[in-house]
Parts: C-alpha cells; sequence; structure tokens
C-alpha cells in the first residue's frame, strides 16, 4: 500500500475510534537540550524516572528498533462543572481525575488503531504509550502538529485549548507527516500570574518541586510549609493555570463517558474525606487516578486544604487523625490544627 494511502486510513479509523486529533512526525533523535537543563536546574524533584533512560528519551529508535513514524493523538476530557475554589469546607479534584482512570481507556483505543494497521500490513511493528515508558509526550504532540508547547508547559490547540490526554504510537513504517505546531501564546501571561505558588518560574519553565499537583500527587515527603497555604483547598492536581488560559474559553466538551466527573469527586466535603479509613480510600478511589496518591498522601493534602479552611468546626476530624500510625499524616495534622487554632 502506497504512503500517502496507508496514511489516508490510519488517520481515519483514529477519527471513527473517537481520538479528537491525529497527527504524525518523522521518528528523528529530540532536538535540543531542554530536558536536560531542566533536570539539572532539579525541576523534577522526586519524579526520578525523568531522569533515566534519557537515550531512549532522546532516540525513539531506542524504544522500538527501526521506528519511522510517531503517531500521536489526543483525546478530550472536559466535562465542564464549577470546581468549588471558594468554597473552603469542599475539596477541588482536578478535573482531569474526576473520571475513571484515563490511562487505560486511551490505552485501549491506541491498541484498538495499531491492530488495524497492522491488519492493514501484517509486516508493521509499533508500540503504544500512555503517559508511561520513556516518551517525550508533549514534544512529539508539538512536532506533530496536535498543537504548541504553552507558557504553562500543558500543549495547547486552537480548537481543543488544554482539556486533552496524549498518546503515542511507534511505527516501522513511513507515514506522511504533519507540520510542527505554531506558538499562539503571544504576550500572555495569564497562566504565570496566577499560579498560586509561583510553579512556572519563566515561561515555558515549570519547576515541578513548587506545582500543586506535583505537591499532591508525585511527592511523597511532606509538602513544604512555605507552599501549603498557596494549596488552598486542592487535594488532588490543579487547574488553575488552565483554568485561566484564553484558549479554553471555547473548549470543547468531551463525548468520552468515562472521563464524565463523578459526583463523589465534583465538590467532596473535607469533614467527610478527612474520615475515611485506608480501605474506604481503597474502594471508592480504586478505578480512578487518585489511586496514585495513596491513602496518606490523599489524607495529607486534605489535612493541608483543612487548615487552610479557616472552618474550626472540622477540628474535631483533624484531631482524630492524631491517632494515626502514619507520622507524615500526623506532622501535618500538627500544622492544620495549630493554622486553625490561632
Amino acid at each position: 500500500m502506497e504512503r500517502a494511502e496507508l496514511t489516508r486510513r490510519i488517520r481515519k479509523k483514529a477519527w471513527s475510534i473517537g481520538f479528537n486529533a491525529v497527527g504524525i512526525s518523522r521518528a528523528e533523535p529530540v532536538k535540543g537540550n531542554h530536558l536536560h537543563q531542566w533536570l539539572e536546574r532539579q525541576f523534577h524533584g522526586q519524579m526520578g524516572y525523568m531522569a533515566r533512560n534519557l537515550h531512549k528519551r532522546a532516540d525513539p529508535a531506542q524504544v522500538l528498533p527501526g521506528v519511522q513514524s510517531i503517531l500521536c493523538v489526543a483525546l478530550n476530557y472536559l466535562h465542564p462543572y464549577p470546581l468549588p475554589y471558594d468554597v473552603p469546607e469542599k475539596g477541588v479534584i482536578s478535573r482531569y481525575a474526576s473520571g475513571k482512570d484515563y490511562h487505560q481507556v486511551v490505552k485501549d483505543k491506541l491498541e484498538s488503531l495499531l491492530k488495524f494497521t497492522q491488519e492493514l500490513d501484517p509486516q508493521i511493528k509499533g508500540k503504544v504509550y500512555v503517559d508511561t515508558g520513556p516518551m517525550m509526550d508533549k514534544y512529539w504532540a508539538v512536532r506533530s502538529g496536535l498543537g504548541w508547547l504553552g507558557k504553562h508547559t500543558n500543549v495547547l490547540s486552537k480548537e481543543a485549548g488544554s482539556w486533552f490526554f496524549l498518546g503515542e504510537i511507534l511505527l516501522d513504517v513511513e507515514l506522511d507527516s504533519d507540520v510542527p505546531g505554531a506558538d499562539f501564546c503571544g504576550s500572555c501571561t495569564r497562566c504565570i500570574d496566577a499560579c498560586p505558588t509561583d510553579a512556572i518560574v519563566e515561561p515555558y519553565v515549570l519547576d515541578s518541586r513548587r506545582c500543586i499537583s506535583y505537591l499532591t500527587i508525585e511527592l511523597q515527603e511532606d509538602i513544604p510549609e512555605q507552599l501549603r497555604e498557596g494549596m488552598g483547598n486542592l487535594i488532588f492536581g490543579c487547574d488553575i493555570c488552565q483554568d485561566v488560559c484564553p484558549w479554553n474559553r471555547k473548549a470543547p466538551e468531551s463525548a468520552v463517558e468515562e472521563f464524565e466527573p463523578k459526583e463523589i469527586n465534583q465538590a467532596p466535603g473535607l469533614q467527610e474525606l478527612a474520615r475515611l479509613s485506608r480501605e474506604d480510600f481503597q474502594k471508592r478511589y480504586k478505578d480512578s487516578p487518585i489511586a496514585r496518591s495513596k491513602w496518606r498522601g490523599f489524607i495529607r493534602n486534605v489535612v493541608v486544604a483543612i487548615g487552610n479552611s479557616g472552618q474550626s468546626s472540622m477540628i474535631p476530624e483533624l484531631k482524630g487523625l492524631l491517632n494515626t500510625e502514619d507520622a507524615m499524616v500526623r506532622r501535618h495534622v500538627k500544622w492544620a490544627l495549630e493554622k486553625l487554632q490561632r
């Protein structure tokens, strides 16, 4: 099958599967040394996996020998609903985590697309990635024309804003490539100005160690005290830089049912969450990205939010957590109690 026809059929199938955008980049070594500079500044914090397998991140041929094309897809997850930023007794959960875990949803669709591709030509070899493995998802999304890297370091699209998940298929066949996305951030700095912990240290550069998403998900130790007040009532992830982005004003709503927000995640009460046992947590979030934080990390986040709430009515819940065997949680409880009892 000729390259143009193969490309056309693969694109058409990707759309029929439900992807909102598909782009293709020629597989070649990554240009520039942005990742190395970012790592040298220690901006990855505890995300040690970012510093592993750098040779694979820099060259997709190290991941799939003979790779010629990288097919990138975007799947919109936006289901609009008001986040309770201004309701201190409620917790804020990032929109991406309000529904079913996206990894399997996107992966299933990508594997279906790869299977279709290999039915067209059984000789084709491919590998699927969804926010896993040594793939620089955002770099390849931009290279394949899905959008540009915004100043908040999320990929932006004129049509979809930034409310979408990314995934890739590495293929050892040459397909027609797309033009890399152009930057349309202009002089806007709203994401930088709005970040409550000043995590966007300069345009296009994020210090993950200050990012609320990192603090509430990736960090497995104590949250630095100087950053706790800036977290407000955010308990898992953060959407602030996306909420203020002008390109997200008209972002389309997702058609993916699995990403519809569960009622328990839209505006959960902090008092209720503080009472969750480990078993309750596992049951409540078993198919959710929130499970990644584990009970101790999630309760730590909830405790910080309670400390920021100014609501003395939640002191009994905090005192109840003083009996937990987890020393990290107890340290955060003591901080929250001191803050509420001032």
